[in-house]
């Protein structure tokens, strides 16, 4: 009876494959490392006395080396395959994560940020090959399971970093109610067994074929129509992608450092709130699953968005840890309960043979100005500039929301 109701509610998990069941608990695996990161990385540089602005400038060392090898990464794995990349990362990750734990001293715990993207928070994806990683998942769904299973998928990856978030808490009680930067570094060994778990995962996954070749004309070999919409539409997201990106990346990677600085709350507060934060984001992206089916994707999307940005406003005026708190993890809810449905969307803009650059190309037009936002943000945050930062952010994504409501809406 139970497994009945399984699949009356949740047909599409009946039809995954091996291998994107084995490539959605990869993301889980490395989810919760994330999770602990993000609520506890910049905590951690402020404790080595590190700048918001020095912070900024790894983060965005991180973002432009990860734009570089994504671009790279997405159209090479169309023709080569996607299981290489994913587990090249996995052994990168290893090093990045043992170097972490092993020394504070500036420049190697630079070079480990800037390899093992700390504190930027992936949601669980492969880092720069997370763009490989989606077009791997696409390989055997059904066009109208994209919404769903994507949407799935980030859930899975928000629901581990809330786990991480709350390892993020501890610090506190290992040493006392103000915790030092050695009190940090335990929490390396996280992202370091999920890499371990990923690469044991990925052993057995099964590598996609070679997809068809993209359509041409046979006597002139040129690009058939429908090669130039779907250029004409990738154009498009890039060029919004870039609002999109640089609002992100001006307030993302600072939040607890943020909080810390507006209310003076440590991560024993700080660890808890990221974690509602992540399964709030969760239950908001298998939400917005629910409502791709019903709306289509772009609909679904934009009036998520649209009242996360309501929350965005709001959070720097609240007077109260409490409500700022309350404001964020809402707005993570229909904020980040979106992303599954937007990779869907660009991975539906373009056939099989495409998407991997069309993954690729979906992510770095907002990695790269997302790599400027964090050097603006953390030059605002050490002004004592707290709200403009976000107020920013809502004003790009405001533009964002009107051109891609305009642009995608007849989109799933």
């Amino acid at each position: 009876m139970g497994s009945a109701v399984k699949r009356a509610r949740f047909p599409v998990l009946q039809r995954l494959t091996r291998t994107a069941r084995l490539l959605i608990l990869c993301r889980a695996a490395r989810s919760v490392g994330q999770g602990a990161l993000v609520a506890d990385f910049a905590l951690y540089l402020h404790a080595l006395r590190w700048s918001a602005a020095q912070m900024g400038a790894v983060y965005m060392g991180g973002m432009v080396l990860g734009a570089g090898l994504t671009l790279l990464a997405g159209p090479l794995s169309d023709r080569i395959g996607r299981k290489p990349f994913i587990l090249g990362y996995g052994v990168a990750q290893v090093l990045a994560a043992a170097m972490a734990l092993a020394t504070t001293a500036s420049s190697w715990l630079a070079a480990a940020a800037v390899i093992g993207a700390f504190g930027r928070g992936a949601n669980g994806a492969a880092g720069p090959f997370g763009p490989v990683e989606q077009a791997w998942l696409a390989s055997d769904l059904a066009d109208g399971d994209f919404g769903p299973v994507y949407s799935l998928n980030a859930a899975v990856g928000y629901g581990g970093m809330a786990i991480g978030a709350l390892f993020g808490a501890l610090p506190p009680f290992l040493r006392g109610a103000a915790p030092g930067a050695l009190d940090y570094r335990v929490l390396f060994v996280l992202p370091l067994l999920g890499a371990l778990a990923t690469l044991a995962l990925l052993v057995p996954a099964a590598d996609p074929r070679a997809p068809p070749a993209p359509h041409r004309d046979p006597e002139t070999g040129a690009m058939t129509t429908l090669d130039r919409r779907e250029r004409g539409m990738l154009l498009r997201l890039m060029g919004i992608n870039t609002l999109n990106g640089l609002g992100t990346g001006l307030i993302g990677p600072f939040m607890a450092l943020w909080f810390h600085l507006r209310f003076g709350v440590g991560p024993a507060a700080i660890g808890p709130v990221l974690a509602v934060g992540f399964v709030l984001a969760s239950l908001g992206s298998l939400g917005t699953g629910w409502l791709t089916r019903r709306l289509g994707m772009a609909r679904s999307i934009v009036w998520m968005r649209f009242a996360g940005l309501v929350l965005l406003v709001l959070l720097p005026f609240a007077p109260s840890y409490g409500l700022s708190a309350t404001c964020y993890v809402l707005n993570a809810a229909c904020n980040r309960g979106t992303s599954g449905a937007r990779q869907a969307v660009g991975l539906r803009l373009v056939g099989a043979s495409r998407r991997g650059l069309a993954a690729s190309l979906n992510t770095i037009s907002m990695q790269i100005p997302r790599a400027l936002g964090p050097i603006i943000g953390g030059v605002l945050l050490d002004a004592g500039l707290l709200a403009l930062p976000m107020l920013l952010t809502a004003a790009l994504q405001s533009i964002y929301l009107v051109l891609y409501q305009r642009m995608f809406r007849r989109v799933g």
